[in-house]
């Protein structure tokens, strides 16, 4: 596999950096198809600028979404600009994500960091931009105790934080108080927000690693929501950098004997956590979402790509929010962007305009609606799809009824609120909606029809019908005695 001067010097910078640092371990990483990260750990002397083309071999049965057993050789190929010094191993370790490839050395079809490079390929072929944009505002929960269990004559969760309102009664030496209330722990300061300290933390280790933060703070919820905002990036490297953050977090939680959790609805009966995520198109250096004194300063290129979203959300949900727990975050009252409907500023619309503190080269659209159990390769990928099938086929969202709507949603008499189009309320309607309508993701070949399947069998036989076979503690509340 030829390795052309740019990559060959991506690689001889890393071999240098392996050598300045006196890194011991070289760690290459790969993502799975439902997006966790998987590891194979090399002695930095057994790595050399072959490495980086030769790969590295694993056993491809054994990641979920991948091979069956009878053709599970495969190979990782460490891309050498996605190195970091690790900030949690003992040993000096450097960490490489990679692709995956066949024996042969061919892309892998499923492997979700080729198809985010085949959607940036997309664009460019289509003539319509060279580059997107996408820069997602990732929200998180930090526990001091979590206990779940799932038998077949029990079942439970329990989540616990010093932070929660639950606890300002609790008898203990001492208790300070200071708790935050359902649904008002945006922005206080601290003693309220407990958890300043650890957030600087994150930013200082993500800073370490390479990543640009822009701010942090404390969310909405109770018990310890956060947020921490990094740059825009392009698209793959973005989701490279949604990878990184993730594991960051978690880790800097768990080595000050915490634990953070994505999931979107931890909590009940207060807000969720989401990923909105913003995105623009440019080509030639030019941002071509902007039109000065349209409205919200948006482009007609720019309102079609969102027509693609709305047009396509049930469908796009299967990838920008593929969990069951998503759709206990998508139900209305609690700040969740269930509505299909786009609108400036509007935090209670599927897609936001921005419009605080924008320049033309800032001006981009913001939707709200996904959540951080998505694959960030696989949900970036369908955005930009999508947005590009509105594009082509100049789907204007106000000519299908959706916006722009600068109102309240919530506040909305029942007569109004029939008018607007929500999202889809289970993971399994979502899944379905897939199978009606996939074809804008498989243009170019960028989603194959079989990882679509692929995608649909394994949330359907892994997650929902699991879920669904599995008694449910309120179902006990409810039944028991009839």
């Amino acid at each position: 596999m030829a390795v052309d001067v740019k990559a060959r010097d991506a690689v001889s910078t890393v071999l240098d950096l392996i050598k300045t640092k006196n890194i011991e371990m070289v760690d290459f990483r790969l993502v799975d198809v439902p997006g966790r990260w998987h590891h194979i750990t090399i002695p930095a002397s057994e790595v050399e600028a072959d490495t980086f083309k030769g790969g590295v071999a694993f056993d491809g049965s054994s990641i979920q979404g991948f091979r069956q057993i009878e053709e599970s050789d495969m190979v990782m190929v460490p891309v050498p600009e996605t190195a970091f010094v690790d900030p949690f191993t003992a040993a000096p370790t450097l960490s490489i994500a990679c692709n995956v490839h066949e024996p042969s050395l061919n892309r892998y079809n499923r492997d979700p960091r080729y198809i985010a490079e085949k959607a940036e390929g997309y664009l460019r072929a289509s003539g319509i931009g060279d580059t997107a944009f996408f820069g997602p505002e990732i929200e998180f929960f930090i526990f001091d105790d979590v206990r779940f269990d799932q038998n077949q004559h029990h079942g439970y969760y329990f989540v616990d934080s010093d932070e929660g309102i639950w606890n300002a009664g609790r008898n203990s030496t001492p208790n300070l108080g200071h708790k935050v209330r359902n649904k008002q722990g945006y922005l206080p300061v601290p003693p309220v927000d407990s958890q300043q300290d650890i957030r600087t933390d994150m930013v200082r280790t993500l800073q370490e690693c390479g990543m640009r933060v822009e701010r942090h703070h404390h969310e909405v919820a109770t018990a310890g929501q956060g947020e921490i905002n990094f740059r825009f990036n392009t698209l793959t490297r973005c989701a490279d950098n949604v990878m990184l953050y993730k594991y960051i977090v978690k880790n800097v939680a768990h080595r000050q004997g915490k634990t953070a959790t994505f999931m979107p609805k931890p909590l009940f009966g207060d807000n969720g956590s989401g990923m909105h995520v913003h995105q623009s198109v440019w080509k030639d250096g030019e941002n071509l979402f902007f039109e000065d004194g349209a409205y919200g300063n948006l482009s007609q290129l720019a309102l079609y790509y969102i027509g693609g979203i709305l047009y396509h959300a049930p469908a796009l949900l299967a990838f920008t929010n593929p969990s069951t727990n998503s759709y206990k975050r998508l139900v209305p009252g609690y700040e969740a962007p269930v509505n299909l409907v786009f609108s400036k500023g509007n935090r209670s619309a599927a897609v936001r305009i921005p419009i605080a503190a924008v320049s033309p080269k800032a001006s981009r659209i913001e939707f709200r609606t996904p959540d951080a159990t998505a694959n960030p390769y696989l949900a970036f990928a369908a955005m930009l799809m999508a947005g590009l099938d509105g594009i082509k086929r100049r789907i204007d969202p106000r000519d299908l009824g959706y916006g722009p709507l600068d109102s309240n949603i919530y506040e909305l008499d029942a007569k109004e609120k029939a008018k607007i189009k929500s999202v889809p309320g289970s993971l399994g309607e979502v899944l379905q909606a897939l199978e009606e309508d996939h074809d804008f993701l498989t243009e170019g070949g960028v989603f194959s029809e079989d990882f679509i399947q692929n995608w649909i069998n394994l949330k359907r036989t892994t997650e929902l019908e699991p879920v669904n076979l599995r008694p449910h503690p309120y179902e006990f509340y409810l039944y028991y005695d009839l």
